[in-house]
């Protein structure tokens, strides 16, 4: 049996090292460890809690929308604020234009290069020793296409500053909404770049990611997991509060169940973290770093819900939606992402035909003097809680667990793997010094560790 590393990973939000034991041709065992500590959690305290939208945005640039929203849930639990009708509807836009652009830019920059065969130049050399089988004219196309792709994920990055002032970190999204109104003249503009994105997605971003799948069709069968799936639901729907992607669990592939966010409890034994206790619900967990931890490999921590390891993302909700069950692989990630792009599409089109132009997209408020908030909702790559309390106008605790959180946790108090680690055991691997398929499968989820352990490493 041998250990092969690979660190620093690439073509993901890195850093991340990445630990696999193979024998007889297979992966056996592996450790998934991020070697980033940012600790925005900390730089919160005592701040201003209605800071904490645009300050937690700085946790990543690729979904800092989404930690706007998730922060803007818990400051309306904690202040006791509502959005108005429009405010939802124009943060729900934000927020999809930002989905849109992440993951167009997740396949065509980070995860095509691993099938798809660039110039001999770089960036696109030196690229790993892979066995890319399609034609050379269908690689020249898709080749093309990840050209096109900069262009669009830039169009959708304009759709999202249409109502959010900037791209990235928007600057609108407040607890009654967003401070920027929806003017007839702005509705149309996004309308616009919405209809051309929606066709482009269609015909093309979904059609890439078939191709992908007809010449790799193995990759259906690698890459599969726990099969446990949780989502937090995404996109409220004014007044009701309804989502547009529904909440829920699925274990085991089975059938889904209702959530219960009081069974989500975070593990530190492998994780470079220190506390008296190895296990915390939320919003109690605490993050207090210690590099010399001994056994620890990773400054993620290891949520679990009811001490299972769950899987977060595109499938998940798929799967929890019932519009998406072929399988669980890295296949099935492609593609349940490219059909989640459309989707969120055409949800944006539905929000902007209800929009009544010129209505009120957020009212004044005043904070109470302390409270306490818990923001869930799933974001680009998964589930996302934020969790904020504060005393006299001042931030004493905040807990952020993120997607990559989850789906790249290390091994929990029990030794039970994380769900990429699980996902990376039984692979065959035909170059034990290479590990192409590894990475495939790491690039499927599309990690981010910026967001995942919020201090560079010396």
């Amino acid at each position: 049996m041998a250990v092969q590393t690979v660190f620093p990973v690439t073509r993901i939000h890195e850093p991340l090292r990445v630990d696999v034991e193979v024998e007889n041709g297979k992966i056996v065992d592996a450790w998934l460890g991020a070697h980033l500590f940012r600790g925005i959690e900390c730089m919160l305290k005592d701040r201003d809690p209605r800071d904490a939208a645009l300050f937690t945005q700085r946790i990543c640039g690729i979904c800092s929308a989404a930690h706007a929203v998730a922060a803007g849930m818990a400051q309306q639990q904690a202040f006791g604020v509502t959005p108005t009708t429009t405010g939802q509807h124009v943060t729900n836009l934000i927020f999809a234009a930002d989905i849109i652009q992440n993951h167009l830019r997740h396949f065509y920059v980070l995860a095509l290069y691993d099938y798809v065969k660039g110039p001999d130049m770089p960036p696109y050399t030196p690229r790993p020793q892979a066995d890319f089988r399609l034609p050379p004219k269908i690689n020249d196309e898709l080749l093309q296409h990840a050209r096109e792709s900069s262009i669009k994920a830039m169009q959708a990055h304009e759709a999202m500053a249409v109502f959010g002032a900037k791209a990235p970190m928007q600057q609108t999204i407040i607890a009654s909404g967003a401070t920027e109104q929806a003017t007839a003249e702005r509705l149309m503009i996004y309308r616009s770049i919405l209809q051309e994105l929606t066709e482009w997605v269609e015909n093309v971003f979904i059609h890439d990611v078939m191709v992908l799948a007809d010449y790799y069709p193995d990759y259906y069968t690698i890459g599969g997991g726990y099969g446990n799936f949780m989502s937090f639901g995404m996109f409220p729907a004014p007044v009701t509060g309804d989502r547009a992607f529904a909440s829920g669990l699925i274990v085991n592939q089975r059938q889904v169940e209702p959530l219960n966010v009081s069974h989500i409890g975070e593990e530190i034994r492998y994780s470079w973290y220190k506390d008296e206790q190895e296990r915390r619900t939320l919003p109690a967990g605490r993050t207090v770093p210690d590099r010399d931890k001994p056994e620890a490999y990773s400054w993620v921590k290891a949520p679990r819900y009811q001490e299972l390891p769950v899987e977060s993302g595109p499938l998940a909700r798929a799967f929890i939606s019932g519009e998406y069950r072929r399988g669980v692989s890295v296949m099935d990630r492609l593609v349940a992402r490219a059909q989640e792009t459309l989707k969120i599409c055409r949800l944006a089109q539905e929000w902007l035909n209800e929009i009544v132009p010129n209505t009120p997209s957020c009212l004044p408020f005043t904070p109470p003097d302390s409270g306490v908030g818990a923001g869930l909702t799933d974001a680009m790559r998964g589930v996302l809680g934020h969790w904020m309390e504060y005393r006299h106008n001042k931030v004493t605790h905040y807990q952020i667990i993120t997607p990559t959180t989850w789906n790249f946790s290390p091994r929990d108090n029990r030794g039970a793997r994380g769900p990429v680690e699980q996902a990376l055991i039984g692979t065959p691997v035909a170059d034990g010094a290479n590990l192409v398929e590894a990475g495939r499968i790491i690039r499927s989820f599309d990690p981010c560790f910026t967001c995942a352990v919020h201090m560079l490493e010396r």
